[in-house]
């Protein structure tokens, strides 16, 4: 129906108004606000929209997995007690923090909704804080001067690392590739940093030059059932989407030592849970470890050969590596951090789908509504790159692991991503290529996309399909996303019968998993 139609004309004054009234500015304005708000109010009523964080049935991930051991959930909680411990440069219980970093303990990167999670925010259930990022100054965990607070870090916005797609030099962005992490603070002015001297990198000059981007920590639920995917199941899984109706065709990252499947991380650039965690240790807190045993230069003194100053080596006077295996100790004590962290993120479950209803903060969901929504998630081609669930293999690992369901939705493979290309190169995933992101535990996100810039599932899926930049960016054949989400955009924004698919009911179930 044409909304023009619906504006009744007593609205307009045509049967009260007089004649020499109708024909004046007056009457114009008052008739064109009329129909202003009643459009308004007609689109308000039809759009989709994302209903927001799951809250009416509790926190849905986070736990152990069911049937553990007495002594594995022993491992399990001490793991989990290292993983939300803050580190310090000396003189402490948990020494080693930098000399760069970006926080200083795993849980307040992976805190929303529990430990394991993504970023927090000020006013979403449950985990209520402002970005921990963004109060570091203010905590005496980073000393102004030499640091302060870059400009994307916002009370309110997610956790967030940066990297630098090139190298700069003189003032201009080059053609040699960077890609790596560029921690946002360093040690310098603690008490216990010594004499410590190591200013911060140039965030400033860098967005100027648009030659960062930023990526958000990726969630670690279920990450024992991700690392137990065999290489066969994922390679039938990969063989049965070719020459599917979506133009979708994707790919594995491998890993450079034994050429296998790579599968954790934004670009699936990491193998194990374990490689995963001891490279956070070292990256984003600067703490050397087994699998990483040297200090870290940020990656401009690396590619110049300049090292760190010999004034920020060896801070806590214990050698390296400063994360090691506790010979002395007993029992679930005796692993190195890094092994402990890799224990508690491979014994946590898979978050727990809601597909019976739930409510949020301004709507409550039916199950008939979550059910449509899968039926069309599935239909216009999302479950092509988002597999539902894929079988694990028998597994040793204490726990329920073996022969199972991941219900994870995603194929770990990962895809041209058009529009949203960092063009940063890990592994075999080139600037334009990202692994399908699992959407087990989206019910409880805040931030989505690598970078976190999609503050909504709406957006999230619309950014699937960005446009190519012109100029600034590695080729790319556009994303492999784009004809799923026009199927999606043609859904009806919401169901107007009970048998009608319809964009929010997809919305709806994303929510519910």
């Amino acid at each position: 129906m044409n909304p023009w139609q619906v504006v009744s004309p007593a609205i307009c004054g045509r049967r009260a108004a007089p004649s020499r009234l109708r024909g004046s500015i007056s009457f114009k304005l008052r008739c064109g606000f009329a129909v202003f708000a009643l459009l308004v109010a007609i689109g308000a009523a039809s759009a989709q929209t994302d209903p927001g964080v799951r809250s009416s049935t509790g926190v849905n991930a986070g736990g152990p997995l069911p049937d553990l051991s007495t002594a594995a959930a022993k491992f399990f909680d001490n793991g989990e007690t290292r993983f939300e411990t803050p580190e310090v440069v000396s003189g402490g219980t948990n020494n080693g923090l930098g000399p760069r970093f970006n926080l200083n303990q795993c849980s307040t990167c992976h805190s929303q909704p529990a430990p394991g999670g993504s970023s927090p925010n000020i006013n979403q259930y449950p985990f209520v804080s402002v970005n921990p990022e963004s109060q570091v100054i203010k905590n005496g965990i980073a000393v102004s001067p030499p640091n302060s607070i870059p400009s994307f870090v916002l009370v309110n916005g997610p956790v967030r690392e940066a990297r630098f797609p090139f190298f700069i030099e003189n003032g201009q962005v080059t053609k040699t590739a960077d890609g790596g992490v560029h921690d946002l603070f360093t040690v310098q002015g603690r008490s216990d940093a010594g004499n410590c001297v190591l200013a911060p990198p140039n965030f400033a000059q860098a967005e100027q030059l648009n030659d960062i981007i930023f990526r958000i920590p990726t969630p670690v639920f279920g990450l024992g059932f991700m690392e137990n995917i065999g290489e066969t199941t994922l390679i039938d899984n990969f063989n049965s989407q070719i020459g599917n109706s979506f133009g979708i065709s994707g790919a594995f990252n491998y890993n450079g030592n034994d050429g296998t499947i790579s599968r954790f991380g934004w670009k699936a650039q990491n193998k194990s849970g374990l490689l995963f965690a001891g490279e956070a240790y070292n990256v984003e807190m600067g703490i050397t470890n087994e699998l990483f045993q040297n200090e870290r230069p940020n990656p401009d003194e690396e590619h110049n050969f300049i090292g760190l100053p010999s004034s920020c080596l060896n801070l806590d006077g214990a050698g390296y590596p400063e994360d090691s295996t506790n010979f002395t100790a007993t029992g679930p004590a005796i692993p190195s951090d890094i092994v402990a962290f890799g224990i508690f993120m491979r014994l946590l479950a898979q978050p727990t789908p809601q597909p019976q209803g739930y409510s949020t903060a301004t709507t409550t969901v039916t199950a008939q509504s979550i059910a449509r929504g899968l039926s069309g998630f599935t239909s216009v081609g999302c479950a092509t790159c988002h597999t539902p669930t894929l079988e694990t293999d028998p597994s040793s690992i204490d726990g329920d692991l073996s022969g199972k369901p991941a219900n994870l939705y995603s194929d770990i493979e990962i895809h041209h991503m058009g529009g949203l290309a960092d063009n940063v190169m890990q592994g075999t995933a080139g600037g334009d290529q990202f692994r399908t992101a699992p959407l087990w535990g989206v019910g409880q996100r805040i931030f989505f996309l690598h970078d976190g810039r999609a503050p909504d599932l709406l957006t999230a899926i619309t950014d699937h399909c960005l446009p190519v930049a012109t100029s600034g960016s590695e080729a790319s054949q556009g994303s492999e996303a784009c004809t799923v989400v026009t199927n999606f955009q043609n859904l009806p924004p919401t169901s107007g019968a009970a048998n009608t698919v319809s964009q929010q009911d997809v919305l709806n179930f994303l929510r519910s998993l």
